[in-house]
């Protein structure tokens, strides 16, 4: 996995001390620990606990990064649509536009 900079690079002014437990701790070490999760796995179960949040930013942002690590558009589809029955069903509705934008780049 690359080092991850978004924390310093988005809030390293404001709030250095989460920019770097965002970097380091949670980017660093949470997410590097592929013996046990792949990078793949963690961002299905990120996107997911996102969208139960209703956290659209941050779904963005993580669908671009399960992108990265493999995540095809079909199954954050079915994963979407899953999930719409337990999360619920706006939420669900809200995040469909977002896969548009993120697979059609």
């Amino acid at each position: 996995m690359k080092k991850q900079t978004a924390g310093r690079d988005n809030l390293g002014k404001l709030a250095p001390k989460f920019a770097e437990l965002n970097d380091d701790i949670l980017f660093g070490e949470v997410w590097a620990r592929e013996d046990i999760l792949s990078l793949r796995d963690r961002s299905m179960i990120t996107i997911s606990a996102l969208i139960a949040q209703g956290s659209y930013p941050q779904v963005k942002a993580h669908l671009k990064l399960g992108k990265e690590h493999g995540l095809k558009k079909e199954e954050v589809v079915e994963m979407v649509t899953h999930l719409a029955f337990y999360a619920g069903w706006p939420k669900a509705w809200s995040v469909f536009p977002l896969i548009e934008e993120i697979y059609n780049e």
